[in-house]
């Protein structure tokens, strides 16, 4: 079972034991006996199965476990075990005749024990990791409330006749009395423990985290806005001038409908941006009529931070009738793509994006040897409306390739959540992730390819005299089309591709020498992606948490020049995180313990499943502050993003990744 089941299955045994603790109480308080001991046995037997699935669990990662060893479990084991030594004689007795039914005491014991389970389980999906003092003191405080509560129920009738005059024998009274006491001091404990904990919620956290490294230096400071792209192309190199429009349009789908977009010069994909390596590219955009603002990301492109596109930490968003212009060198070959990045989670989605693909400077590929002119698609894929569209800017979903023709197919996910990619019809190889080339690269075919939120996958094949399709989500009836000229034969059809296995990148290719030993990292630092109750943009929110934080109160992460960082990224949630670091390449180093053993696989995201573990590594070579968040983008803007912040480097642009940066409001 892979960690995400475990995590399923223990939720599941965790409502069962809630669901058993509860019912053998409510039975016990209607003196149903029988049933109150059949409930209470099935509730010691299903928290000891707990038992079980926990330590699994804890074999997985103390990431986990930990809110459920340190306060879950041993909650619900006190409180089941007074339960079980009040109530079960008490039981049994009734069973064996010898007592006429449970006592007060009974009732408010077994109670206690469910009312400690749902707290576990509460904490589990409202805190998260890491559990701290003050969720623990608020947690025991409130399962302390519901048994005073439960006590002054169920004793209710008796101490009510005593206040109205009836008469009670001495003991009668003197347990009145006792139980008074008792509530009395357990109000207290409990208002004590709920005061305490509530004022440490309130203390000030720390903003930096320095992942092991040294703190701050005392380095002359140098502001992002300094840090901007080259003024001159390479020697050779031309300069490439780009304007693009934000604004507001209708555009026609390849399907036919219209919708209403946000667009770059009226186009949804913008304007496909092409260079050569070496090239000066240099964008001037210009805001129509967006309301609250636009910007431009450079995906995965690593360009000086000043150019990066992140509004309250590089720039201002350019609201509209302003201008912002763009310039860097196109240093770096390979597919990437441009969007917004500010309100991302909108307007990305309704069409603020477009392709950005830069060649070698000699034109050909290490991987193409063929003398026939190669056929070269980009191919982004977007979801408008529930509809995925994969097509160019042309809008067409079939082209033609003469058989023999080296052909490359960019792929680009432009939408928040993965999509399934099947080349069907002919072997391929998969020569680039993420505008990287891999290492010898093998032939396959009849595979699944699984693409991140963000990601991108270059795959090259020889055209085959028969046509080819590539196919998203199994959709046999979407997708792109390639024929050889003259095919009389029609379209091939599509078998089902839903069964096809999915390519395991981290074992394709060869290996290769990397620059660097991670083994001996400078820093490393833990990411822990989970939902809670959080702080986001100062408002409270369920929130897409970080070591449970939500934007801005997640620390930034402290680096140096020159240092080589470690992630270890965990996701104890059940929905899948694409991280994405801005202005660096991350080298894969294991997924879920296992190395990463084929090609050195570089990525800027890596989808984050549920229930795993990444471990990925990079050199500090791109000074700047650098957002670093997961691209759902509606979870990065529910909180789940963070800064790595180079020492030294500040902004002038407000720092907290704008209101809300990147994602703002």
């Amino acid at each position: 079972m892979t960690t995400g089941m475990w995590i399923i299955l223990d939720h599941v045994v965790a409502l069962l034991s809630i669901a058993a603790w509860f019912t053998a109480g409510v039975t016990l308080a209607l003196r149903r006996t029988r049933l109150a001991l059949t409930g209470l046995v099935a509730a010691v037997l299903v928290t000891l199965v707990r038992v079980g699935t926990l330590a699994m669990l804890a074999g997985r990662g103390w990431w986990f476990v930990q809110e459920k060893v340190l306060l879950g479990l041993p909650l619900l084991g006190a409180a089941g075990a007074v339960a079980v030594l009040v109530a079960g004689p008490q039981l049994l007795a009734v069973r064996r005749g010898r007592a006429a039914g449970g006592s007060a005491r009974g009732v408010v014991s077994v109670f206690t024990a469910g009312y400690a389970a749902l707290a576990g389980l509460v904490v589990t999906f409202l805190v998260g990791y890491p559990l701290t003092v003050s969720a623990a003191l608020i947690t025991i405080s409130l399962v302390g409330a519901g048994a005073l509560l439960t006590a002054r129920v169920v004793t209710a009738p008796v101490e009510d006749s005593a206040d109205a005059g009836v008469a009670q024998a001495p003991e009668d009274r003197r347990a009145i009395s006792r139980r008074r006491f008792l509530g009395w001091t357990g109000g207290a404990v409990v208002v004590t423990a709920a005061g305490a904990g509530t004022g440490l919620s309130f203390l000030p956290t720390e903003s930096v985290t320095r992942g092991g490294g040294p703190g701050r230096s005392s380095r002359a400071a140098v502001s992002v806005a300094d840090l901007r792209g080259s003024g001159s192309p390479a020697p050779g190199g031309t300069v490439r001038r780009q304007v693009l429009t934000a604004k507001k349009a209708t555009v026609r789908l390849p399907s036919g409908r219209e919708i209403d977009a946000w667009t770059y010069n009226g186009e949804v994909p913008g304007p496909a941006i092409t260079a050569n390596q070496g090239d000066l590219i240099e964008v001037r955009l210009h805001n129509a009529d967006i309301d609250d603002g636009v910007t431009l990301h450079w995906h995965g492109y690593d360009v000086p931070c000043g150019e990066d596109g992140a509004p309250g930490v590089t720039q201002l968003a350019v609201r509209p009738g302003a201008d912002f212009v763009y310039r860097f060198r196109a240093d770096q070959v390979g597919t990437y793509w441009y969007h917004t990045h500010y309100a991302s989670h909108v307007g990305v989605h309704k069409g603020l994006y477009g392709t950005l693909v830069v060649q070698p400077r000699d034109g050909q590929r290490a991987d193409e040897h063929s003398t026939a002119e190669q056929v070269d698609l980009t191919l982004p894929v977007h979801t408008f409306d529930g509809t995925v569209v994969i097509a160019g800017g042309d809008g067409r979903t079939e082209h033609f390739a003469p058989p023999g023709a080296p052909v490359r197919l960019r792929v680009i996910n432009t939408d928040s959540d993965p999509h399934r990619i099947v080349l069907a019809g002919t072997p391929f190889r998969v020569a680039a992730v993420d505008g990287r080339d891999l290492n010898q690269p093998g032939e396959v075919s009849d595979v699944g390819l699984h693409l991140p939120a963000g990601g991108r996958y270059d795959l090259v094949f020889l055209m085959p005299d028969t046509s080819v399709a590539l196919v998203v989500d199994d959709d046999r009836d979407g997708g792109v089309r390639l024929r050889p000229p003259g095919d009389a034969r029609g379209e091939a059809r599509v078998e089902d591709t839903s069964d096809l296995p999915e390519l395991d990148l981290l074992r394709y290719g060869a290996p290769a020498a990397v620059p660097f030993d991670s083994r001996s990292a400078d820093r490393h630092f833990t990411m822990v992606l989970d939902r809670g109750v959080a702080m986001v943009d100062g408002k409270p929110a369920f929130a897409q948490t970080v070591n449970g934080r939500g934007h801005p109160a997640i620390p930034d992460q402290l680096v140096a020049e020159g240092d080589i960082v470690r992630f270890t990224v965990v996701n104890r949630s059940l929905e899948t995180h694409p991280w994405h670091l801005h202005g660096h390449p991350v080298l894969i180093l294991s997924r879920n313990g296992t190395p990463s053993t084929g090609s050195p696989l570089w990525v800027d995201t890596f989808d984050v499943r549920p229930g795993e573990t990444w471990v990925v590594a990079f050199r500090a070579t791109n000074p700047g502050i650098w957002m670093n968040h997961c691209h759902n983008l509606p979870h990065a803007h529910q909180g789940m993003m963070l800064r790595l912040h180079y020492d030294g480097v500040t902004t002038p642009f407000g720092g907290s990744h704008g209101g809300s940066p990147g994602h703002g409001h």
